[in-house]
């Protein structure tokens, strides 16, 4: 794996969206939600399926990666942070630091670099990570992104609406 990148779904649109895929050269694409689903049908290309499909026919393979979603409870952490402080998820710009604290030793303590260079396979070269949040700061992906540099030295880029 030469490089990561990060992306969310949120101001994006379609084309705009696997056209930021393209133009990183991303091979290999890591869906890290829980639910793999959006509401509505502005982000409808993003449900499972159809994202699946949307990648399949742009030559980038799907990788899910259910081990390094939050859970339902660490995902409350940052939501009652968020409630107290006023801010809606699409307006978050930054974890608070029991999320990351949570994140950190439910999914990031015990998993090895070894097992997502597994789970992606020896040809990735350029791999995305994905979640929905707009910004990799108010995301736990830029969590995975700085862990995976950390312990592999992999470049890590963001890509951003």
């Amino acid at each position: 794996m030469k490089k990561i990148v990060t992306i969310g779904a949120y101001g994006y649109d379609e084309e705009s969206f696997f056209g930021a895929l393209k133009s990183a050269n991303v091979d290999t694409f890591v869906d890290t939600r829980l639910r793999r689903g959006l509401r509505g049908s502005t982000y409808a290309f993003l449900n499972s399926l159809k994202l699946q499909e949307g990648l399949r026919t742009r030559g980038i393979r799907y990788v899910y990666l259910k081990e390094l979603a939050p859970s339902k409870e660490t995902r409350a952490l940052q939501k009652k942070v968020d409630a107290e402080t006023g801010v809606t998820k699409r307006k978050r710009t930054g974890l608070s630091e029991a999320f990351i604290e949570g994140y950190k030793q439910q999914c990031l303590a015990d998993y090895s670099p070894e097992s997502f260079q597994r789970a992606i396979g020896e040809e990735s070269e350029v791999v995305a990570i994905f979640c929905v949040e707009k910004t990799p700061d108010a995301c736990h992906r830029s969590l995975v992104a700085i862990f995976l540099h950390e312990h592999l030295g992999t470049e890590v880029q963001h890509l951003l609406p």
